[in-house]
């Protein structure tokens, strides 16, 4: 066999693994579009007969979408910034400052991830139901930040050590304290890593099933992640138009997010003449 032949032969059965990975990935997404605009929908991707708008029509309700996609929107955002402003504080002195303790610190910091959420929520449940943080919003919050500050500190660590230390001894010798130098300084310009970690932390926070469904009881709190189980039936009976519907105005914040900042993301770390001189 020649080499042309044979790399040939390998190059089409790459692709052909790459296709069908690719068609793996985007017929879930396929069944989601059409099925929203069927108004009988099945687990099958067919095109429908006569496309319609019942389905959103159905789930575009206060009890359906709107109450649970604003209890999301408050839940994973009060958890975001509170995870930022953490993971901010606790990267700080990490990236700048050198110690023997730096290293075994963010080993523990990784360690922490690790942590299966299921092995934590029985401790974390009962000590709720003692401090009154039972079934509130902000106590939901608050575990959901403190579930993903570990990763959020590796993550602001890494795009702080990009920023010179130079710039913040400029902001030093005009006077800026070292909390000012933070927030003026360095937070602006590692702008694009601040949005991946935010990004990250709120992309996590709204895809979350487990925590609000053991912490929140009232179901006029419960956010959209939870709220999707009412399209699940008895006896097996799905409302699957319905679903998909919901499943695509539940996605729709995320997508946005993404898209607003996605060109900025691309941009990089614009550092080009923060020093004058």
């Amino acid at each position: 066999m020649r080499p042309s032949t044979r790399r040939f032969r390998h190059r089409l059965a790459a692709d052909a693994a790459l296709l069908v990975l690719l068609a793996a990935f985007a017929a879930p997404l396929v069944w989601l579009l059409l099925a929203s605009v069927d108004a009988e929908a099945g687990l099958r991707v067919r095109m429908p007969t006569g496309p319609t708008a019942e389905n959103f029509s159905a789930v575009l309700t206060d009890e359906i979408t709107f109450t649970p996609m604003l209890n999301s929107l408050l839940l994973c955002g009060g958890a975001t910034l509170i995870t930022i402003v953490c993971a901010a504080l606790a990267a700080y002195p990490l990236s700048r400052h050198r110690s023997r303790f730096t290293r075994p610190y963010l080993l523990g910091v990784l360690f922490a991830t690790c942590l299966p959420i299921t092995a934590v929520m029985v401790p974390v449940y009962g000590l709720f139901v003692r401090i009154d943080l039972i079934d509130t919003i902000q106590g939901t919050a608050l575990f959901l930040a403190t579930a993903q500050l570990p990763f959020a500190i590796w993550l602001m660590k890494n795009f702080m050590d990009g920023v010179p230390v130079v710039l913040e001894e400029a902001a030093w010798t005009d006077g800026a304290g070292r909390l000012q130098t933070l927030v003026r300084v360095i937070l602006p310009l590692m702008g694009p890593g601040l949005a991946v970690v935010t990004i990250y932390c709120f992309i996590m926070m709204w895809g979350n099933f487990f925590v609000p469904f053991m912490l929140l009881l009232t179901p006029d709190r419960l956010p959209a992640s939870v709220s999707i189980f009412t399209f699940f039936g008895n006896y097996g009976q799905v409302a699957y138009g319905q679903l998909a519907a919901f499943s695509i105005l539940y996605s729709t914040p995320v997508v946005l997010l993404y898209a607003l900042i996605a060109r900025r993301l691309g941009g990089g770390f614009a550092l080009g003449g923060a020093v004058k001189g």
